[in-house]
Order: structure tokens, then C-alpha cells, then sequence
């Protein structure tokens, strides 16, 4: 059997509650800034949680208006974040013909080589529950037709695949809060199986809406510390209280070593192992025992061939709810051990649900090309559960040859990266 190939990041694009790009959203980690702000929407006068991490730059700002208005917010933040990605990976802009169809001969990269795999926790929510509203209050009629288009959960996978004219297939990942670190572990099989040769992948979310946001709170899910925004997402810490909604995208381009190399592409970090699992323990609480989330890092750091002793850090998914954090902090133990810097980049993102895992796998990637591990917000008081070293106060600056990045959703998704340097 032939070896397989390597898989490695040529290409990041983000927009996030931190920055309209990688470069700031990473400068706002690093300097250990928040984007969590209190809402103050009508809307949300009356609900017991009003914190929300909107993404700091409009995509509207970056997209022409007509093509804006034909997709959802989160597909909107898809083709900002896609198009970063698309651009740093050194691909041209892709020219469109009269009739829309992208030209063949400029784009870099074979059509038919090219996969597109975007995860999205809820999809178009925005768009279904505002078209609703409109079909309610002014008939059938006025009804947009292009509802279903904008609110279907491979809206976002679809807009970036006519955007670059991928022909190798568009998928979709839906695993809630999992669905953007799941993209890029099937992206990276894509690769491996030899089904493409470069594939765009990620997550995006943007659900801030009155539906969602009270479903949240009455699971009693979220952080009501409304006072102190910049305080209110605290993983790990005794005081934690919940999580913060937050909207935005990340997309990577990821391929093959060898095509990378032919085109002297600039490589980030290579994707060495993906390990996937499910906890068959309830549809919102993690398993306790943390054992389905210590099974997918066990199973990425096999699939790359790294001992446990080797991981540096781990990029927590640690959302800051009381039982999660803990579960996680029981399953890295057992995973890896108490050596490696433990991060947990949601006390200042907050929660960007299908968005999270990559735009946490960028933060990893980022993380072992520049040897520093960013800081987690509001850490106190550690949880007398958190057997780890979380850094705070300062990032820690050393060698990073390989981390890990965590992501687990609802229905208990687990899944496991893990990024090595090159």
C-alpha cells in the first residue's frame, strides 16, 4: 500500500468578535482581549442572559451588496473568511465568465481536484426565522425565493463552492459546536483518500437572534453575568457560569504536501491526525467521566503518530458551563497527561458554535508556527476539578511541535485535531 499523504494548512481566513481577519483576530488572542459585549437590543430587555460576541466587522462591509443580500449571515461570513483563505493560500482570484461559471485556466488548482467542506452548527437560522416573520405579517408573496437557499445548512459550503468552482464535491458537516473542526477532519481524509488534492474547509455561524438566544438561557446555558462582559466568560474558573453566543467563521486551505510543494506554496502547519467520536450519553451534557472526549484525542494522536508526552498544549474547547469544562479537564488527563499548556480561547471569542472548531484549529495552527500559547481570560480561580496547567496572565512563549485542538457539540459529538509543525 502506498503512503499516504500528508496534509498540510496553506491557507487561513477568519472574521470573528475579535478582528475581520486572522491576522487581528490572532493579535486580539494574544494580547488577551475580549469581544464579548452586553446586548442591548430591545428585544433582549427581558432575558436573564444579555452578552453576545458579534463579529467586529460586518461582512457587508467586504461584500458587494447585491451578493450580500442573496446569502444568510452565515454564509455571508463563510465567503469573507473563505476568500482570506482562498487569497493567503496564494490561489488567484477566480475571474467569472458572462455567464457566472468561473474560467478554468486561471485558478491554480484542477476543478475536479477541488473539495469544499464547511460545517455549520444551525445554518441559516436568521434567514428561516426572519421569512417566517415576513410570511406572518405580509402574506405568502413577499416571501424571499431565495429562502431556501439562504437558510439550508449547506448554504455556506455551497456559496464558496460556486465561488472558486470546486467539482470534487461540497459537503457539509452539522454536528453542532464539532461542525467546523469535523469539516476539517473529513477534509483531511478527503485528501488522504485521494479524492482531492485541495480542499477549503471550516465552520460559520451567526445565530444572534431572539429564538436561539432564549432556548439557550432557558437550558440555563449561558453566562448571566450582564454587568462585567468582558468578565463573563470564565473557563475553567470556579465562578463560571455559563457560556457566551458569538457568530463568525474560519476557513482553512488545506492539501496535499506534494501539490503544495509543486506550486511553492507557503505551509502554516500540517494536519497529522483527526480523531472522531461520540458519547451515546445524553443530548446536551457531556459524559462526566469525559471518557468519548479522552477517546478522540487518543484516537487523533494514534492516527498521527504522536505519543501523548509529545503534546505541548491543548487548545481547550472549554466553554465555561460548570459540568463541560470539568468533563474536559478529566479527559485531557487521561488523554495526554497534566504536562501540556492547556488555552481556552472562548473567554475571549465566546461560543461561535458551529464556527468554533475552526476557528480554534486557525488560533492551534497559528500556535505552533509562532512557539506561544495565548492566555485564558478571567481565570481566578482554578476549579478545584482542573488538574492542569491553563496559562493566564501571560501567553507562554516555548517550542510548539505539536498541539491538539478540542471541539465537542450537542447529541455528544466529540472530535480531536491534532496539528504538527512543519
Amino acid at each position: 500500500m502506498s503512503e499516504r499523504p500528508t496534509v498540510v494548512v496553506t491557507g487561513l481566513g477568519a472574521i470573528t468578535p475579535l478582528g475581520g481577519d486572522v491576522a487581528s483576530t490572532w493579535e486580539g488572542m494574544l494580547a488577551g482581549r475580549s469581544g464579548i459585549t452586553r446586548l442591548d437590543d430591545e428585544w433582549a430587555r427581558d432575558f436573564p442572559a444579555r452578552l453576545v460576541a458579534r463579529m467586529s466587522v460586518e461582512p457587508t462591509d467586504t461584500l458587494e451588496r447585491v451578493e450580500a443580500r442573496r446569502l444568510d449571515r452565515c454564509q455571508q461570513a463563510a465567503l469573507v473568511a473563505g476568500r482570506e483563505a482562498w487569497a493567503d493560500a496564494g490561489f488567484d482570484p477566480v475571474p467569472k465568465s458572462k455567464d457566472g461559471v468561473p474560467n478554468e485556466t486561471v485558478r491554480g488548482v484542477d476543478p475536479e481536484r477541488l473539495a469544499i467542506v464547511i460545517g455549520s452548527g444551525i445554518g441559516g437560522a436568521l434567514t428561516m426565522l426572519g421569512q417566517d416573520d415576513v410570511l406572518e405579517e405580509r402574506g405568502v408573496r413577499r416571501v424571499s425565493p431565495l429562502t431556501v437557499p439562504m437558510l439550508m445548512p449547506n448554504g455556506p459550503g455551497a456559496a464558496l463552492g460556486l465561488e472558486f468552482g470546486a467539482r470534487a464535491g461540497v459537503h457539509a458537516t452539522v454536528s453542532a459546536c464539532a461542525s467546523g473542526a469535523e469539516a476539517i477532519s473529513l477534509a483531511t481524509d478527503l485528501i488522504r483518500l485521494g479524492r482531492a488534492d485541495v480542499v477549503v474547509a471550516g465552520g460559520t455561524e451567526a445565530v444572534v437572534h431572539p429564538l436561539p438566544m432564549a432556548g439557550f438561557a432557558q437550558m440555563r446555558a449561558m453566562s448571566t453575568r450582564n454587568d462585567e462582559p468582558e468578565r463573563a466568560s470564565r473557563p475553567f474558573d470556579k465562578g463560571r457560569d455559563g457560556f457566551v453566543l458569538g457568530e463568525g467563521a474560519g476557513v482553512l486551505v488545506l492539501e496535499s504536501a506534494e501539490h503544495a510543494a509543486a506550486r511553492g506554496a507557503r505551509v502554516y502547519a500540517e494536519i497529522a491526525g483527526g480523531g472522531i467520536t461520540s458519547d451515546g450519553y445524553h443530548i446536551t451534557a457531556p459524559d462526566p467521566s469525559g471518557s468519548g472526549a479522552a477517546r478522540a484525542m487518543t484516537l487523533a494522536l494514534r492516527d498521527a503518530g504522536v505519543d501523548p508526552a509529545e503534546v505541548v498544549t491543548v487548545n481547550a474547547h472549554a466553554t465555561s458551563t460548570p459540568t463541560g469544562d470539568v468533563a474536559e479537564a478529566i479527559a485531557i488527563n487521561a488523554a495526554i497527561g497534566d504536562h501540556a499548556l492547556v488555552t481556552a480561547p472562548k473567554s475571549m471569542l465566546g461560543h461561535l458554535l458551529g464556527a468554533a472548531g475552526s476557528v480554534e484549529t486557525i488560533a492551534t495552527v497559528l500556535s505552533v508556527r509562532d512557539g506561544v500559547v495565548p492566555i485564558t481570560r478571567n481565570l481566578d480561580d482554578l476549579d478545584d476539578g482542573v488538574q492542569l496547567d491553563v496559562v493566564s496572565v501571560e501567553p507562554r512563549r516555548l517550542p510548539v511541535p505539536v498541539a491538539v485542538n478540542n471541539a465537542f457539540g450537542f447529541g455528544g459529538h466529540n472530535v480531536a485535531l491534532v496539528v504538527r509543525k512543519v
